[in-house]
């Protein structure tokens, strides 16, 4: 399977997240959608399974939860923004959900894919909205088959 990684759009799709997602099979958003709008445009391209983030209004906060767990491919997934938990690092993120086999977190706009010991992968795409801190926009691409571990990649966008 393959899918789409976004977090931190802020109420903007770059016209670049059409075309790299173009062929995914479902679309994971880690918070900080901007607005139902945001929603619908994703789930034009796939199915979206997205978690709110912190500045996210009441709307998203009512209609969506602040973590989703999935399984794809037998790999157990969890999707947060991260934010609740303090610390957002990889580690930190493991040891809250240690029964995962992939995180996908946002929050910090900082891309980053981190392999642990255990096999298990945390994956923040970064953020693909309005360009902030000085950061690249970016989504990630990840890959699943049944048995083999996952296979995640980073994709800048212009």
């Amino acid at each position: 399977m393959r899918l789409g990684l976004i977090a931190d759009t802020h109420g903007k799709v770059r016209a670049e997240v059409h075309e790299v997602f173009r062929k995914v099979d479902l679309i994971l958003h880690a918070g900080d959608l901007g607005g139902a709008d945001v929603l619908e445009e994703l789930e034009l391209l796939a199915p979206v399974t997205a978690v709110y983030g912190n500045v996210d209004g009441g709307i998203m906060k009512r209609r969506l939860p602040q973590v989703a767990r999935l399984e794809v491919d037998d790999l157990r997934f969890v999707v947060t923004h991260g934010d609740q938990l303090g610390s957002r690092e990889p580690e930190a993120l493991k040891e809250a959900f240690p029964d995962a086999d992939v995180i996908v977190f946002g929050h910090t706009h900082r891309p980053l894919i981190r392999n642990l010991p255990d096999f298990s992968v945390v994956i923040n795409p970064g953020a693909a909205g309005p360009g902030r801190f000085d950061l690249k926009p970016s989504v990630a691409i990840l890959e699943t088959e049944p048995g083999i571990p996952p296979r995640a990649r980073i994709v800048e966008l212009a």
